[in-house]
């Protein structure tokens, strides 16, 4: 029923890590070039003339459409074909797409450059987290993927701190005249900057050796396979999708809503918003990603095979209590001191929804249910997160200086209901683990006293 394990050696640390690292500078790259479009709100707005609305939707519903349908093609050509080179194709497209955003002069033409970002963005999670788990076996796995979901905040990080000081550098020029371009805006010239460096990282992708597909099965590439395969352990699937998409909505919240809350509540200027929340992002959102990834090697190796779910766990119920108190007290001071446990605990976990899969889903499967985790969490994210805290203030408690009890009511639900629903998937989740294990031809991954934990 499936092929012989694969019997060679893991890759060697240096060669893993290596390509780790790579993998994280595109994520990072990845970041950037879509968190800068919310630093570019006004000028665009000034300059084309769109309403709120407009962006609002090139923002959110445009560009999580997009992301999520292309990267369900994208993680079937993973499973499938060169990773390495679908990924470098793909920085190539959202990176030249980025810089021809720097082209445009209508906001439709602005539309379908942030959509042929997402394209090109939406193919380099799935086939990412399918190679980091042929570079890394099991129990080393959580930090590996840790250091590569880290990118995602290194680039928000960088967004918030960096782009202030480019637009700051530029906004002062006006109209810039360039050869063969023409008259362009110091906007145009942030999309430049931030999206043609990306061209030197496809390159690098390329240095990047492909490692050797471990546990295919010859049927990992039937049309109807992952149906039948997905359906037999619909409990692991659907308490790992809904609880870690649940869990993803604290930290978009933070991201999306955290700026307007200090400036609407603690009465903070855009810059020092920005500037606040850019430290604590940048240090902090890493260090939980990382603390996660390496919790979850930690209590694999002691025997629980379901690691990550615990850390999920964790991570809602740790971050609770800051995502309230933080968004309702009334002193500025505190109100940061609280933000810094909640993005660590909130970041916790970030890593462990990607681990989850590699280690129930044979490797013909994992980009393809790698796109459909994505996917489930744009979706609840976008729904659930960004787009929940505007209708609560608007018609729950109907005041604009309510944003915080708003973010922390949205919290308030979404962290139990993640903890719930990631503990409803413990047991099959250890039991999908030494299914998984026995069929690859390997040793289950945690000792059998581990089903009554």
């Amino acid at each position: 029923m499936h092929n012989e394990p694969v019997t060679e050696p893991w890759p060697k640390p240096g060669v893993a890590w290596y390509a780790v690292s790579v993998l994280l500078v595109a994520f990072l790259f990845s970041a950037v070039d879509r968190v800068i479009l919310g630093m570019l709100i006004i000028p665009i707005k000034e300059d084309l003339g769109v309403s709120d609305a407009a962006m609002g939707s090139l923002l959110g519903v445009a560009f999580a459409v997009a992301f999520t349908v292309t990267g369900l093609l994208a993680g079937w050509a993973a499973d499938r074909y060169s990773r390495r080179g679908i990924i470098s194709v793909a920085i190539v497209i959202w990176s030249l797409a980025t810089a021809a955003c720097g082209l445009v002069t209508t906001f439709t033409q602005l539309l379908f450059g942030r959509i042929a970002v997402a394209v090109g963005e939406s193919a380099l999670s799935p086939a990412a987290f399918s190679m980091i788990s042929d570079y890394f076996e099991p129990k080393r796995l959580g930090r590996a993927l840790g250091v590569y979901m880290s990118g995602a905040f290194f680039g928000a990080g960088i967004s918030f701190l960096v782009g202030g000081a480019v637009l700051g550098l530029v906004g002062d020029i006006g109209v810039i005249h360039l050869p063969l371009v023409g008259d362009v805006k110091f906007w145009h010239i942030v999309f430049f900057i931030v999206g043609l460096p990306g061209l030197i990282v496809a390159v690098a992708i390329m240095t990047v050796p492909e490692p050797t597909r471990r546990g295919v099965r010859k049927n990992d590439v039937s049309k109807s396979a992952i149906f039948r395969f997905v359906s037999g352990r619909w409990r692991v699937y659907s308490a790992h999708l809904l609880g870690f998409g649940s869990l993803a909505v604290i930290i978009v919240v933070v991201m999306t809503w955290a700026p307007t809350m200090f400036v609407r509540a603690h009465g903070f200027s855009h810059a020092e918003a920005g500037l606040t929340l850019g430290i604590i992002m940048l240090i902090l959102s890493p260090g939980g990603v990382f603390a996660g990834g390496w919790l979850v090697d930690r209590w694999q190796r002691a025997g629980y095979a379901d690691a990550p779910f615990r850390v999920g766990i964790t991570a809602s119920l740790c971050s609770l209590p800051f995502a309230i108190a933080g968004n309702i007290v009334s002193d500025s001071t505190l109100a940061v001191a609280l933000y810094c446990p909640l993005v660590f605990f909130a970041s916790l976990a970030v890593a462990c929804g990607p681990t989850a899969i590699q280690l129930v889903t044979p490797n013909g499967f994992r980009a393809q249910i790698s796109a459909a985790y994505l996917m489930t969490l744009n979706i609840l994210t976008s729904t659930l997160g960004a787009t929940a805290v505007g209708f609560a203030t608007d018609y729950v408690f109907k005041s604009e200086l309510a944003v915080g009890k708003s973010m922390a009511l949205v919290c308030g639900i979404a962290g139990p209901l993640a903890a719930f629903l990631l503990w409803s998937g413990c047991r099959p989740f250890r039991a999908a683990v030494d299914e998984e294990a026995a069929l690859a031809g390997g040793e289950p991954a945690a000792p059998a006293f581990t089903a009554s934990h």
